[in-house]
């Protein structure tokens, strides 16, 4: 499996050998002592979530509050999504900045995203499932989200006109998020990889 860091401190893409022959395809999508080695903890999975989408369809920007946040290692079993990572760790050298990974049935490729950042994703094909492997359970109150069609984002979606939920559709601006201090802090981020022993860039 290969790992190559994504421009956001705490954000990696790994790549899976596959082994094909006539009966088909075998692969290992997630190895714990690879995300271990990449960022330094294997990932305390405590929560499995697969969702199901149409073309055309958003979701996110999604985040938790931190501590302990959420961090997710999220992969596509069939179809294919653009897998976006946004960092809202206000104070971070990368604030506000996005990246984005193509993540499908082909390459089978998986993102790692450290808590404090966002997460969302477009599935570009119908019918694109998606798997997440979660660090903590899901936990309502400490839930938040920022409007993925920001223009202060600038999030380059392919769709025209994407199908957001209305959860996500009413979600605040990045600035507005800012404003409630409803956005983790890098120190608060960097205080928790620490204690988690992980391995951020500072």
């Amino acid at each position: 499996m290969e790992v190559e860091p994504l421009p956001i401190a705490g954000a990696y893409v790994f790549t899976p050998v596959q082994h094909a022959d006539a009966r088909g395809v075998f692969l290992e999508w997630y190895r714990s002592d690879v995300v271990a080695a990449a960022t330094g903890r294997a990932l305390p999975v405590a929560q499995a979530n697969n969702s199901i989408s149409r073309r055309g369809v958003v979701r996110g920007i999604h985040y938790a509050e931190v501590p302990p946040g959420q961090a997710k290692f999220v992969y596509c079993t069939q179809g294919a999504v653009r897998d976006v990572v946004v960092d809202l760790r206000v104070g971070s050298p990368t604030f506000g900045t996005w990246t984005s990974v193509l993540l499908d049935d082909v390459e089978r490729r998986a993102v790692y995203l450290a808590e404090g950042l966002g997460h969302g994703f477009e599935a570009l094909t119908d019918g694109a499932s998606t798997t997440y492997l979660c660090s903590t359970p899901y936990a309502p109150d400490r839930e938040h989200g920022v409007q993925a069609l920001d223009p202060a984002l600038g999030i380059g979606w392919t769709t025209p006109t994407p199908t957001l939920a209305p959860r996500d559709l009413a979600a605040p601006s990045l600035a507005e998020a800012g404003v409630a201090g409803l956005l983790p802090t890098w120190s608060q981020c960097l205080d928790w990889y620490d204690q988690t022993g992980q391995t951020v860039a500072k």
